[in-house]
């Protein structure tokens, strides 16, 4: 893999502006009605966000913690699970009660 390569991320980095500021704003962990109304809000699908969220969180760049308070790491299994053929559904995130953030300020 190049050093180029390397440098470009792996998900949208339109909707990773939009998390980032929405976290910013908030100064607390997002939740997934947090995404969910920001999908309303700026008419984005949710899975699309999601998707975002989930590859910031497998590269490192986001963490999730559960809905127990702990930190708990999003793997590319959880990914591939939730998002078959691409897409996945609101319902399918019920499991997913805590909240998501980035893990060091944005530059």
């Amino acid at each position: 893999m190049t050093e180029n390569e390397m440098a470009i991320p792996k998900w949208d980095v339109a909707l990773e502006a939009l998390v980032t500021e929405e976290y910013g704003e908030r100064g607390m962990e997002m939740s997934v009605a947090d995404f969910q109304r920001l999908a309303r809000e700026y008419d984005i699908r949710f899975d699309d966000i999601m998707e975002t969220v989930f590859r910031m969180c497998i590269e490192g760049v986001w963490g999730y913690r559960d809905g127990d308070g702990q930190v708990r790491a999003i793997s590319q299994e959880d990914y591939d699970r939730l998002f078959i053929k691409g897409r996945t559904r609101e319902k399918d995130m019920q499991e997913y009660t805590g909240g998501w953030f980035p893990i060091s300020p944005p530059s």
